[in-house]
């Protein structure tokens, strides 16, 4: 239980090890590409350093397979070059116990990952996203003059900006019948939302369609009752791996049941899963490397452990792009390269054992 207790302890250091050196690499990128933008608007170099800092926990999550990859690799290389992994085989600790070990520690990375998934890498990478919009002067989540667009049976709606969660400018309502016939166009100013279910629309011009002909009207304020909810307008503006995997899976039943496009949100929330048993499959991976090959020097093993790396996630990349535009069954795009690559570890794991 010892020697178990201390090879998990040798994989989390390793995993710190990886973590150390792959997260301000990918945190260096990001800040060069901010710097880009630095003069633009209000958008300064502290601006640029704030929003890649707001992002570490995102790219952290985005970067946790190569972690247990090359953490592994790091612990237990390690251990085989001391001939640490000679002296427990000789003591009684199998393999497949040290690979358990190995598994355990990887576990202890995927609690760590599901947490910063769930409650905070997206309040933070949403809030960054907002923080540079706002410096950089463009619509604070939309886009400058894009706007969002949804519907849902009866209704067409654009958004033009939202200045905070409740407040929203340029609206447009298109309302239609049953048959599909336009019955009534609604151009408002701004909106206040005072209910979950209740905008009262501001300098509203309406427009009725009938088969007399076109009416239209001026108002003040006008009452509407929408079928978006704030935290639905909310999600609406934000990217989609952004989202908790909750928040996803809330998105993409509402898209559903309004008739609209939902296949990116559910292949980003497919996509978290698959994230989840990448880190697993990584684990397995690393572990024939060392068992494999001891004798290699731990170098030969960080350098082929890092193109395989490399390739899994540009492979990944790939297929996700490919999974969108060809309109493939987002389970199996997001899915199949973790499944492919724990099955050639299983088998690896077999021959070396």
């Amino acid at each position: 239980m010892i020697l178990y207790r201390y090879v998990i302890i040798q994989v989390l250091l390793g995993f710190l090890i990886a973590t150390a050196i792959l997260l301000p690499l990918f945190g260096f990128f990001d800040l060069l590409d901010q710097l880009d933008d630095v003069g633009k608007g209000t958008y300064r170099t502290k601006d640029a350093f704030l929003y890649t800092t707001m992002l570490m926990p995102r790219r952290f999550i985005q970067i946790a397979p190569f972690v247990a990859l090359l953490g592994t690799v790091i612990a237990l290389g390690r251990l085989a070059v001391h001939s640490e992994l000679i002296a427990m085989r000789v003591a009684g600790l199998s393999p497949q116990r040290i690979s358990l070990a190995s598994l355990s520690a990887g576990a202890l990375l995927l609690l760590s990952v599901v947490a910063l998934e769930q409650f905070v890498a997206p309040q933070l990478q949403q809030k960054a996203i907002t923080y540079r919009a706002l410096a950089l002067n463009l619509s604070a989540e939309l886009g400058r003059n894009l706007g969002v667009w949804t519907r849902n049976e009866h209704n067409i709606i654009r958004i033009g900006q939202m200045l905070h969660s409740r407040h929203a400018v340029g609206i447009e309502i298109l309302q239609f019948s049953p048959e599909g016939h336009l019955i009534s166009h609604i151009l408002a100013q701004s909106a206040q939302i005072i209910d979950d279910d209740v905008w009262e629309l501001h300098d509203v011009i309406t427009r009725t369609f009938t088969n007399d002909g076109i009416s239209a009207a001026h108002l003040n304020s006008l009452n509407w009752r929408s079928f978006l909810r704030p935290d639905d307008i909310r999600t609406l503006t934000k990217p989609p791996e952004s989202l908790s995997p909750i928040e996803l899976a809330r998105h993409t039943e509402f898209l559903r049941t309004t008739g609209q496009d939902f296949d990116s949100y559910r292949l980003a929330l497919w996509r978290k899963l698959g994230s989840v048993l990448m880190t697993v499959a990584m684990v397995l991976l690393s572990i024939p490397f060392v068992f494999g090959s001891i004798r290699t020097g731990l170098s030969n093993k960080l350098v082929f452990a890092a193109l395989i790396g490399v390739a899994v996630y540009l492979l990944d990349q790939i297929i996700a792009n490919a999974g969108l535009i060809l309109s493939l069954n987002p389970v199996f795009v997001a899915l199949a390269p973790s499944i492919a690559i724990i099955l050639i570890a299983n088998l690896w794991l077999r021959r070396v054992f």
